[in-house]
């Protein structure tokens, strides 16, 4: 076990969430960690616990206020069972290709897809710190845009209804004591794969309308500190990031693949991992949703040197968020055409 207080394997998560019981104690201490305060009158105190209806129900001792453990996190109004959202969030974290609904509902029998897909959706909705950082800072990041989609048949040579995506990348140099091997040379050498110099720090991914320079302004100053370097392509939407305060470094690519590999390797890596995800793990995924799996793939990829503490982070994240209502994830929100 974690001195944390998390599981780091599978049997350290069985024997630390045994029951219901085990579960409900772990997400009151991620919702009050200094002991539980009443909504209505702020009294800080033990609270009555009534463990036996459908949801556990924290009853306030001076003024007799209800608080429902679940309510105000993505649990909330669930009649599942709150260890299968604990067996959810591990899965989802601690699987390094991620789990698709399918994959879960058989693994944790449950009746309907529909079940399945709502938790798992529910979940990449919290996945996200509304107040997290900018990336950036003392370190360059990488910028471009990507198509996410598949083709087009019958309607004209160039025409595609593909989805616009920008991301960016920090792009880290590794430090002396992390790996000696990767200093001095950028290449193999005898057939021995050495690690690179640098290595892609955080990620940030969204879909955006358009490749406009506004869209792409609007996504860097949300996304990117500002005295920040960013390195582009030769691309005319990032001709004004000067006047917003970042130091461009835009160079025109023209197909080269040397120019590619040299000026933004860490970005086209991302992307190319990124469509190998949607489609080995999910086979494709809806552009109405799209967003909510490019969540997931930058939670994942951001903590993908401590996989296991992600558990706890997906909880926490999760204990704090208020879910998608069922309008918000079935809805036609978006009127795009869906991936193949």
């Amino acid at each position: 076990m974690d001195p944390r207080g998390f599981p780091t394997s599978l049997p350290e998560f069985q024997q630390a969430f045994p029951d219901e019981h085990a579960c409900a104690a772990y997400l009151e201490r991620l919702r009050w960690p200094c002991g539980f305060i009443c909504a209505a009158c702020g009294v800080v105190a033990e609270p009555y616990r009534a463990l036996h209806r459908s949801s556990v129900v924290l009853r306030c001792r001076a003024c007799g206020n209800d608080t429902s453990l679940t309510a105000g996190t993505v649990m909330q109004g669930s009649h599942t069972p709150i260890c299968t959202w604990f067996w959810a969030a591990y899965l989802v974290t601690s699987s390094t290709p991620g789990m698709s609904a399918l994959q879960f509902q058989r693994q944790m029998g449950i009746n309907r897809y529909e079940t399945a897909f709502q938790m798992l959706h529910k979940l990449r909705a919290g996945l996200v710190r509304p107040e997290r950082d900018t990336i950036g800072g003392e370190y360059q990041v990488e910028m471009d845009e990507v198509f996410v989609g598949g083709r087009t048949r019958g309607e004209g040579h160039g025409v595609h209804h593909m989805i616009t995506v920008v991301g960016a990348v920090e792009v880290r140099l590794r430090q002396e004591h992390e790996e000696r091997a990767a200093h001095g040379r950028q290449e193999h050498a005898h057939g021995i794969p050495l690690k690179l110099r640098t290595y892609a720090g955080r990620l940030r991914l969204q879909v955006v309308p358009d490749r406009s320079q506004a869209s792409l302004e609007a996504f860097t100053a949300e996304n990117i500190t500002k005295g920040s370097t960013v390195r582009t392509d030769g691309y005319y939407g990032y001709n004004r990031l000067t006047r917003y305060g970042y130091w461009h470094e835009p160079v025109v690519m023209e197909a080269d693949p040397i120019r590619i590999e040299s000026h933004l390797p860490m970005i086209h890596l991302v992307f190319s991992n990124l469509k190998t995800w949607l489609l080995g793990t999910h086979h494709g995924v809806s552009p109405q949703h799209l967003q909510a799996y490019l969540d997931e793939f930058v939670f994942r990829f951001n903590r993908r040197f401590y996989p296991m503490t992600a558990f706890n982070s997906a909880l926490g994240l999760a204990a704090h968020s208020v879910p998608p209502t069922y309008r918000e994830v079935y809805g036609q929100a978006c009127e795009m055409p869906a991936l193949e």
